[in-house]
């Protein structure tokens, strides 16, 4: 039982890396084969929607599951496939399924090996997380001072609870996903303009300046820890 346990995430994480790529669904993790097949896409999703969300999920929690790189246009898929509001709430749960995959990978039978790649990152974010786990990881998560696979990876390293782990990032990830979702469901206007998605939009003051703002809230907990912490006699 304990070798199960001790592997089963990683059998979840190649059995989606299999699938995802013996599908398919690699190819329309760009811009362009996105471009070309966006009307086929949009009609085949209003035919047939239970499953176009369920196979869509599916995509997502592997492409996190395995860190994949061009993830962030599956968001942007979210949003012209499904709508702004139900994008948010497909991608919010895949991406913290996913992520939490990975986390349990990096406790289990790989955790030597993700130790390694995440590296001085370790070190780095070791006094975070021993503060205030939660508060922490909702800052990593609202302002993107790391790279999505790192922040899922050094909290397992760390001996984050998973609960702890999965509410930071669920709520961590909604104001940035609900901001690319936005930007996908107006992609059929900019598709039909010729033109691509500007993905650097999340760093424009009026997006950045509420996603610091609320950073800041996420770690006052810490602040207080901190200033009602008492000094030794």
């Amino acid at each position: 039982m304990e070798i199960v346990k001790r592997y089963l995430p990683i059998i979840i994480i190649l059995l989606m890396l299999i699938t995802f790529f013996a599908s398919g669904a690699h190819h329309y993790t760009n811009f362009q084969t996105l471009a070309e097949h966006h009307l086929a896409l949009e009609e085949w999703t209003h035919a047939h929607y239970l499953l176009a969300a369920s196979g869509f999920m599916l995509i997502y929690i592997g492409a996190v599951a395995i860190s994949m790189p061009g993830a962030v246009w599956i968001t942007l898929m979210a949003g012209f496939l499904f709508g702004p509001f139900e994008g948010t709430v497909l991608v919010v749960i895949s991406a913290t399924l996913g992520a939490t995959l990975l986390f349990l990978a990096a406790r289990t039978a790989l955790g030597d090996i993700l130790e390694k790649k995440a590296g001085s990152f370790v070190k780095k974010m070791e006094k975070g997380f021993q503060e205030n786990a939660l508060s922490y990881l909702l800052f990593l998560r609202l302002v993107p001072l790391f790279p999505f696979w790192l922040v899922n990876i050094v909290p397992a390293i760390l001996n984050v609870n998973i609960r702890t782990f999965m509410i930071g990032t669920f709520f961590g990830i909604i104001p940035g996903t609900f901001v690319f979702v936005l930007i996908g469901n107006g992609l059929s206007a900019i598709i039909e303009a010729g033109k691509r998605p500007d993905l650097g939009i999340i760093f424009n003051p009026e997006i950045l300046t509420p996603l610091i703002g609320l950073a800041i809230l996420s770690v006052v907990p810490i602040v207080y820890k901190k200033m009602t912490k008492k000094t030794p006699e």
